[in-house]
């Protein structure tokens, strides 16, 4: 778990810090989050006006599927991560494969290559809200790379040396069992307490049209969250 930061587009190891508005210390690498949902999530901000006080936090309307409520899909066993700011999350990998628009409208790869992404299960661990983040990053063999992107598919500390990550975004496709839509909350994005969704992680840029399914990986690797700097591999079912 991210590259962090142009709009939309992420790759967490170039992520920026910023503070909460909750006066939790600590950098909070989930601005990547915040933007990479941006296509999924359209904030409802409270009309401005003359009358004062301030205004509560707002729904975060999840757009298309990102708002349906969705079964608990089959997943391999959950992992629990905790931040330094005390902010709690559980992962567990659903599924991985490859597509031409693994989210939707997207520009079309060249001809004999293709996209790869994973899905996995984010939930709050905890009992109040935390910090909308996207933990998982997604593993290919760099074998299977085209080589106009080899130089940017990274590797990373405590992954196997053969895999790699390119750059790449996440997207909430789903609310588990009518779990609550994110809130926007003095310019954060936050998760309620007990929200799980299923998040899909795509990357920006093609991988071989051969590439198996097999071969792809999902790691959280991010010091933010291990603080050993070894990745933790999340396992299918």
């Amino acid at each position: 778990m991210s590259n962090s930061h142009q709009p939309y587009r992420s790759h967490r190891r170039r992520k920026k810090s910023h503070a909460g508005r909750l006066g939790l210390a600590g950098a909070l690498t989930g601005a990547v989050g915040i933007a990479a949902v941006a296509g999924a999530i359209v904030v409802l901000r409270p009309g401005t006006g003359d009358g004062g006080g301030s205004s509560p936090p707002s729904l975060a309307s999840q757009g298309g599927a990102a708002g349906a409520s969705v079964p608990a899909p089959k997943a391999g066993p959950p992992i629990g991560f905790t931040t330094p700011e005390g902010y709690g999350y559980s992962l567990a990998a659903v599924m991985a494969g490859t597509s031409r628009q693994p989210l939707g409208a997207t520009q079309a790869p060249p001809s004999g290559t293709t996209y790869a992404y994973a899905d996995y299960v984010l939930t709050n661990s905890r009992r109040r809200p935390v910090l909308l983040d996207f933990p998982a990053d997604l593993f290919m063999p760099k074998s299977q790379i085209p080589s106009s992107a080899q130089e940017r598919c990274m590797p990373q500390a405590g992954i196997p040396d053969d895999m790699c990550t390119l750059p790449n975004h996440s997207k909430i496709t789903g609310r588990i069992d009518g779990a609550k839509a994110p809130v926007e909350d003095g310019g954060d994005t936050m998760m309620p307490a007990g929200a799980s969704y299923v998040v899909r992680v795509a990357s920006d840029l093609p991988v071989e049209e051969d590439l198996s399914a097999d071969d792809l990986r999902l790691y959280v690797w991010n010091a933010r969250f291990t603080s050993d700097r070894k990745g933790v591999r999340l396992a299918f079912p």
